[in-house]
């Protein structure tokens, strides 16, 4: 049976006869062929000449190739032809080549009219970054930043950046020369421009925002005001891409097909055009917008409707594109990059598994594309080089999206981005190839033919990257963060993070990718599948709607017995790629007829070629994971790590970025060297994201420069830390035990580092601490043994297991909120009624909050218990007393392995306890704490980092009463999402700081002996993404929801929090109406921001109890009618414009009062501010007196750093 699955494999898996034809396309590029210039050989002669050789040369090569990778597959007639051929083209090159005509060099373009190499007029260039993470722009665009700044500045340009995001590599001050962490608005960047008056400016490297800020700029007048050139796309490009209309007329122009459809400025335009187009369902796709922002498919009027108006309102230009539906097309992508000497190279090809009507951003994807056919992709290649050009990109790279008819074949265009976008990312991760980098040096001159590889050293960038692997991208959902939202796809991007495998077939990387999602799966089946339980209807209409489990459906209804054509018939799949999962159920079905000891070694490598984890095998055969790994190494199957070298092995790699796969031949080539293996955060999700990524960096460059090799293993495609030069060494593979275990075993690392990547590494540390207790593997340098560095897995496990935790706090007197675990409903009612509602509960071992409520009677915490039990079955539950009125505040700290302690920054929480940490604003330093509660949390701290043994990161979290009374609410002695904000703020690396003291340094050695207090005040805000998920209600609660964060600086609070809050989108309003409605319990608390309003000009409406309660302390108030009460209401008068800033508090029940939700809804879709506690309504009544009192100042962050700037406390 094994054999036949073989052979159907090798003949369908579509690998390697895909290489063949990149090699071909590589090769005509490389030689500057038809399809990569445009320019070079304007003679004849040398124009025939030219394009014999590269024909000649690029047969050769696609020969070379067929006898690399087709020979063990091919038939005895197939290589005596492939024989025969190469001598023939041997003979034509060796004939071409002996013609004495010389080609155009690099120094003739100037002759040709174009100006190349490296450009002598500008000096200084502004970057534009991305701003804060959000869903559709996370951090592909650091990486993206980092890789510009780096390029430019190698170059000897002095570099100004740009961006409101603190969590970033981009914005540490040595990257570029000038950083300012500013809000990107279009009048807040020209005080930058007028402050530093760069030469150029730079913005494709920051996704749509810097877009559209270059955009704003040069309508404005600005950039033409202070001489500042676009560089990397110009105005008219950029327009040309984003505009739908301009790029619709350039598409007809060189006649590239698009859907039928039409461009609209207003509400009946759209109709018009829906009754042209004459049938539903319509794809409204707004201009000028991030990730399909405001966009979606309508089935019916109503939805058309409701549609448009998000999407004009979300248009920068109050634009949209309503186009007829190609539901069920397969859809692709193509990686393009264009000099100014109009060379064209592609750089890879991208298909969606999924087919039109997903955004690419929530589709699987893999690359290269596996079922077009040449003749279809030649027809793609030929298209988006003739767009490019067109568009008028001439020294940079673009994102061109097409949908082909599986039926006929037809293709028709989507759109382009004009810029280095997510697909971007993506693209330089699976080929190597750095196309920010690239298109940095290509915005200052340089053509493609000058840039070399990185990888290879010996390729320019013109030579377009082949590749002999297949990569799959999976993206991962956190619909379970917003209830009442819809966990439907359309082409609205709701995916808040992504995986990334490489396999040397489809099926391999597929399960790779499967299992570094984190979302509990090993891969794709061979273990208990939910959706197996769903009845036949439940399951068609999963497959039809596209949502975030369709590929468990799709497994529970092959498994159930659909036939293949049914589940195609259902979600327009590709059948090629249900093929292949077809034979993963085969491989499945035998593997369950099997014991483990009946596997044979060769039985192993093919079910190990197809991807499948030890856990699957052993779910799949009865036995454990641990049995199946020694079975394995027993029998000698274990993985080979391949190079990825952009060349599909034609030339050595000189950079060592590998993936793991069980192939022959293991490329690894590791060292004896000291070394250090840092277990990065894998996918972004809400609660573990780029602040963790981050931190992995600094650790991997302040080891380095501490003389160790450095080893990096993550699998999130966007990061910095999986770009190949960041560490000596990158392993691109899932973190499971399994996978982190087999690097362990080549590498034999000195140290592991598991502190800096969430919750990820944290989960793997006791798995890996009893794989090195039982097995000792010996450091490769021959010093000792490999060993977890830092805090010890026991300690870790101290501070997550409640009852140890608490034991600890006994001792050292430190005050605990009242509470205890609940293993059982009946324990969590008696806790409950034993402190008193409400009470914060949630489940043990969680990051972000997850799953943790604040329920105020029994009814609620019994439908608690329910959701609770199912996130985390083998956890306890916690119930705390939840603290009313209490402020939260976040301590970062540092402790050697000498047991020195120092306190890296202490935060105070702008939104009260009771607000997730990661969603609350928070300053450095404190506004409101006494020094007695200061002193308290500084002992407390330290008390603690020594009692766990911490060595290197600790955050803590306190709660404040009114009391002054302080309670710690938990500790993680690892790295916390805080550390980049505060390194800021105080100026001093705490991530680098920490790895070094896992390294064996002290603090003092390090010269970092006491809490720095800034004379600077420094704001961090949430940035939430309420706006991609309809429904949900937008009040803040103890689960974290946010995406990103942004962050103001300034010598004053009020201008700090002023800067942070316009970066996270928050237009404070200067004059206008301030509509205010208070439950019970907060309406004291709102007199005095009313009254400041008021004072400041303002107009405050109220609804009835809340006017009613500050006409009788003398606050001027009109009374307005809430939702319920009848028209007009406080809705109307918001959609009516009449409303510029909204102050609503709840009680923080979920169960919020409907007038409340579609209120706060309401604000969202209008952009009006909106606040829903009484702290933040304080500091938004601060920043905005501060506003109008004077305006704000671009002060650059290295400036803040000066010595006078910074006190030094003990």
């Amino acid at each position: 049976m094994l054999s036949t699955l073989k052979s159907q494999f090798w003949g369908s898996h579509g690998v390697v006869s895909s290489r063949v034809e990149r090699g071909s396309r590589r090769a005509a590029a490389a030689a500057g062929g038809s399809q990569g210039s445009g320019v070079c050989c304007q003679q004849q002669n040398s124009d025939v000449v030219f394009q014999r050789l590269s024909r000649a040369l690029e047969r050769q090569n696609v020969l070379a190739r067929s006898k690399k990778t087709e020979r063990k597959s091919a038939k005895r007639w197939e290589i005596q032809s492939i024989l025969g051929a190469e001598k023939q083209v041997e003979e034509e090159v060796a004939s071409t080549t002996k013609n004495e005509v010389v080609l155009p060099s690099v120094g003739s373009w100037s002759s040709l009219g174009v100006r190349t190499g490296k450009r002598t007029d500008i000096k200084k260039i502004l970057i534009l970054g991305a701003g804060p993470i959000v869903i559709g722009q996370a951090c592909e665009f650091d990486y993206s930043g980092t890789q510009a700044c780096k390029a430019l500045k190698e170059e000897g340009y002095e570099v100004v950046l740009i961006n409101s995001n603190p969590a970033t590599i981009m914005t540490d001050p040595e990257t570029a020369d000038r950083t300012y962490i500013t809000p990107m608005t279009p009048e807040l960047v020209e005080k930058v421009l007028e402050k530093e008056r760069p030469d150029a400016l730079l913005p494709t490297m920051g996704g749509q925002t810097a877009l559209n800020l270059a955009c704003a700029l040069a309508e404005s007048g600005a950039l033409e005001k202070y001489n500042v050139e676009l560089i990397g796309a110009k105005l008219d490009a950029i327009k040309k891409a984003e505009d739908r209309d301009l790029f619709k007329q350039a598409m007809e122009k060189i006649g590239v097909k698009s859907s039928p459809s039409g461009i609209a400025t207003t509400l009946e335009e759209c109709f018009k055009i829906a009754e042209q187009i004459g049938e539903f369902p319509l794809i409204i796709r707004p201009a000028f917008t991030l990730g399909g922002t405001g966009g979606g498919i309508a089935y019916n009027k109503e939805e058309f409707e409701t549609i448009c108006k998000a999407g004009l309102a979300a248009s920068l230009y109050s634009q949209v594109l309503v186009e007829k539906s190609l539901l069920g097309w397969k859809e692709y992508e193509l990686e393009v990059m264009r000099d100014l000497a109009d060379n064209v190279v592609i750089i890879c090809s991208i298909e969606n598994i999924d087919p039109m009507g997903v955004h690419t951003g929530d589709s699987i994807t893999v690359a290269p594309a596996q079922t077009l056919t040449d003749k279809e992709f030649q027809r793609l290649r030929d298209q988006a080089v003739a767009i490019i050009r067109e568009i008028g990109v001439e020294c940079g790279g673009s994102n061109v999206q097409f949908a082909v008819n599986p039926k006929d074949g037809e293709v028709m265009v989507i759109e382009m981005n004009p810029r280095v976008s997510r697909s971007s990312a993506l693209a330089s991760k699976a080929t190597g190839f750095p196309i920010a980098k690239m298109a940095a040096k290509l915005s200052v001159g340089y053509t493609l033919d000058q840039i070399p590889n990185d990888i290879t050293r010996k390729t320019p960038a013109s030579f377009e990257p082949s590749i002999d692997y297949v990569v799959t991208k999976i993206p991962r959902f956190a619909f379970e963060k917003f209830p009442g939202s819809q966990p439907i796809l359309t082409t609205q991007m709701k995916s808040v993070g992504e995986a990334m495998a490489m396999g040397r077939t489809f099926q391999e990387s597929f399960q790779k990718a499967m299992r570094s999602l984190e979302t509990g799966h090993s891969g794709w089946g061979c273990e208990k599948v939910k959706e197996l339980d769903w009845d036949m209807d439940k399951l068609r209409y999963n497959l039809r709607v596209p949502n975030p489990e369709r590929m468990y459906a799709l497994y529970a209804a092959m498994e159930r017995g659909m036939t293949q054509e049914e589940v195609h018939d259902l979600s327009f799949i590709d059948p090629w790629f249900l093929n292949q999962l077809g034979e993963l159920m085969e491989f499945e079905k035998f593997l369950k007829t099997m014991k483990l000891t009946e596997l044979s070694k060769q039985d192993l490598y093919e079910v190990k070629r197809r991807g499948f984890s030890d856990k699957q095998i052993a779910y799949a055969t009865g036995t454990k994971e641990i049995e199946v790994r020694a079975h394995r190494v027993a029998m000698g199957v274990v993985p080979a790590y391949k190079r990825v070298d952009t060349c599909a092995a034609e030339f050595e790699a000189d950079t060592p970025y590998l993936y793991s796969s069980y192939d022959d031949e293991c490329e690894s080539a590791p060292t004896s060297n000291k070394k250090v293996l840092i277990l990065g955060g894998g996918p972004n999700r809400i609660g573990q994201g780029i602040e963790f990524d981050y931190c992995c960096c600094h650790a991997s460059f302040a080891l380095q420069d501490a003389g160790y090799e450095t080893i990096m293993m993550n699998s999130n495609p966007e990061t910095v830390s999986t770009d190949y030069d960041t560490s000596d060494r990158l392993y691109f593979e899932p973190l499971t035990v399994e996978d982190v275990c087999n690097v362990i075993d080549l590498e034999r690392p000195d140290g592991i580092i598991v502190q800096f990547g969430g919750q990820t590494p944290l989960k793997l540390a006791l798995p890996i601490q009893r794989y090195l207790d039982t097995f000792k593997p010996k450091a490769a340098s021959g010093e000792g043994y490999v060993k977890i560095w830092g805090t010890t897995p026991d300690s870790i496990d101290a501070a997550e297991d409640r009852k140890r935790f608490e034991a600890i706090l006994n001792e050292l007197g430190i005050n605990q909120p009242p509470g205890g675990i609940a293993r059982s409903e009946e324990d969590a009612l008696a806790i409950s009624k034993r402190v008193g509602y409400p009470v914060v509960v949630r489940p043990s071992y969680v990051l972000g909050g997850r799953a943790m409520e604040i329920v105020y009677n029994d009814a609620k915490l019994k439908t608690y218990l329910e959701t609770a039990v199912e996130v985390d079955p083998e956890r306890p539950v916690l119930v705390d007393k939840y603290l009313t009125d209490a402020t939260e505040i976040d301590v970062d700290s540092l402790t050697d392995s000498y047991g020195n302690v120092v306190i890296g920054g202490i935060m105070e929480h702008i939104e009260q306890a009771g607000v997730h940490s990661g969603d609350s604003a928070c300053s450095i330093p404190t506004k409101t704490i006494s020094d007695k509660a200061l002193a308290t949390i500084r002992d407390a701290t330290t008390k603690l980092a020594k009692k766990l043994g911490v060595v290197g990161l600790m955050n803590c979290q306190y709660a404040i009463t009114l009391k002054d009374e302080v309670y710690i609410i938990e500790a993680n002695p690892r790295a916390s999402r805080t550390v980049p904000f505060v390194s800021k703020a105080i100026g001093h690396p705490l991530a680098k700081y920490a790895s070094l003291i896992m390294s064996g340094r002290s603090l003092h050695d390090l010269g970092f002996e006491n809490e720095v207090i800034p004379n600077h005040v420094s704001v961090k805000e949430a940035v939430l993404p309420f706006d991609k998920f309809q429904g949900c209600d937008v009040i803040l609660g103890p689960e974290m929801r946010s995406t990103g964060e942004v962050m103001g600086m300034d010598y004053g609070f009020d201008k700090a929090f002023a800067k942070a809050q316009i970066a996270a989108n928050q237009r404070l309003p200067l004059t206008g109406t301030v509509f205010i409605s208070m439950n019970d319990l907060t309406k004291d608390g709102v007199v005095p921001i009313a009254r400041g309003f008021q004072e400041l000009g303002f107009k405050i409406l109220a609804t009835g109890g809340t006017a009613q309660h500050l006409k009788q302390v003398g606050v001027e108030v009109e009374s307005v009618l809430k939702l319920h009460e009848g028209r007009p209401h406080a809705g109307d008068l918001l959609s009516n414009g009449k409303i510029q800033m909204m102050i609503i508090t709840s009680s923080g029940d979920v169960l919020d009062q409907r007038d409340g939700r579609e209120l706060r809804r309401s604000a969202l879709a209008y952009k009006v501010p909106i606040v829903t506690t009484i702290a933040g309504g304080l500091a938004n009544l601060e920043a905005v007196r501060s506003l109008k009192e004077s305006s704000l100042e671009m002060i650059p962050l290295q400036d803040f750093f000066k010595k006078k700037d910074v006190d030094a406390t003990s």
